[in-house]
């Protein structure tokens, strides 16, 4: 058996195991340690989550560059970095490129832009 060398949130004990009750205990205790470490030292929820992020998760995740992300969609490359940075907003053609090249689903698409 092992413990957290931290202080867990509210006071939060774990107990030792001996019954599977006791395990589900624990998990849930270290399951609301990680998540208030998450939201109160971490800060990193809510993420903010765009088509532009998505694209950006996509090109990460397909380990591809942008020039050939552009080249897929068949826009150009300017055009393709202006939306992701922001600069320009996103047309029918890319949306309707990101739905049909990368399998983002059309419904989030609509609620984003």
């Amino acid at each position: 058996m092992y413990t957290i060398p931290t202080k867990l949130p509210n006071n939060t004990q774990l107990v030792p195991i001996h019954s599977k009750f006791a395990e589900a205990l624990n998990i849930e205790a270290l399951s609301k340690a990680i998540e208030y470490y998450e939201d109160n030292v971490l800060k990193i929820m809510p993420l903010p989550v765009t088509v532009a992020s998505i694209v950006q998760d996509k090109i990460l995740e397909l380990k591809i560059t942008q020039a050939q992300l552009a080249d897929v969609f068949g826009i150009a490359k300017s055009k393709l970095s202006q939306i992701l940075n922001g600069k320009r907003k996103p047309d029918v053609p890319f949306l309707k490129a990101v739905h049909e090249k990368l399998g983002i689903d059309g419904n989030f698409i609509l609620e984003k832009v």
